[in-house]
């Protein structure tokens, strides 16, 4: 006996057989999203009880340089990240392929800076989120965020290295920085929990200026762009879920 097979179900499953075999943005493809910092400060040693919260700016500098040393904080909301690889991969169903800090250098145009001088930087995974930006700014300094005498104390011995980089010594235009996918940055990433960063000298010699998360312009802003891919075994539960359904279908219609 012939079953009428309900046409809700064959266009579901053409969708569904399309969708894998194209591999589309929602279940073959990587996905990337891009954040900009919540809160990003630079700390000064020769100033080292001064916030710099609003300076618009960014540094990191050896400490053997004309105006010491420079580290710069920099936090970011995962959360939306999450949240849209959730929606396109199914909740949990994901794993972080690339993390990727953009960075756009800056001209030293205040005499608090040092001149951009190229060298190697570092870059680290903050288990401490708490650090506050403040409101200070290089002509009107303030102690209601992070200085540099306070750095220390949001640091610990479970922060995590993600890498070291070069500056060229550029006072304009963008770098892209592919940081080290070590576990705790992912299970924030994943959970979409702050992801705080800190940047500091490699090398006796590094000046690097750029911008920060309020400058005028926004695509010269701070990115964290973070790629994502859907998990093998998402997909392959959508695959058996479709060769499940073909099956049942064709069976019915042979009956």
């Amino acid at each position: 006996m012939c079953h009428v097979v309900p046409r809700f179900w064959i266009v579901w499953l053409g969708i569904t057989v399309a969708w894998v075999i194209r591999g589309g943005v929602a279940v073959g493809g990587p996905m990337t999203v891009d954040l900009n910092p919540t809160a990003d400060a630079f700390v000064s040693a020769a100033n080292a009880e001064s916030n710099f919260g609003a300076a618009g700016a960014l540094a990191v500098a050896a400490s053997g340089l004309a105006k010491g040393e420079f580290q710069s904080v920099l936090r970011f909301d995962a959360s939306s990240a999450a949240s849209s690889f959730d929606a396109a991969f199914g909740p949990g169903q994901w794993s972080v392929q690339g993390v990727v800090l953009v960075l756009n250098a800056a001209y030293p145009g205040n005499a608090i800076f040092n001149s951009q001088s190229s060298g190697q930087f570092s870059a680290s995974w903050m288990q401490n989120d708490s650090w506050l930006e403040g409101t200070g700014k290089p002509r009107d300094p303030t102690t209601d965020g992070i200085v540099f005498s306070t750095l220390s104390s949001f640091l610990s011995g479970s922060d995590r290295g993600l890498g070291t980089f070069s500056f060229d010594g550029s006072t304009s235009g963008t770098a892209e920085y592919s940081l080290t996918l070590e576990g705790e940055l992912l299970a924030d990433v994943s959970a979409g929990d702050p992801v705080s960063l800190r940047l500091f000298a490699a090398d006796s010699g590094i000046g690097y200026l750029c911008n920060a998360r309020d400058y005028t312009t926004p695509e010269y802003r701070p990115t964290l762009s973070i790629t994502a891919v859907p998990e093998p075994s998402g997909i392959a539960l959508l695959l058996t879920a479709a060769c499940a359904l073909f099956g049942s279908i064709r069976i019915r219609k042979t009956r």
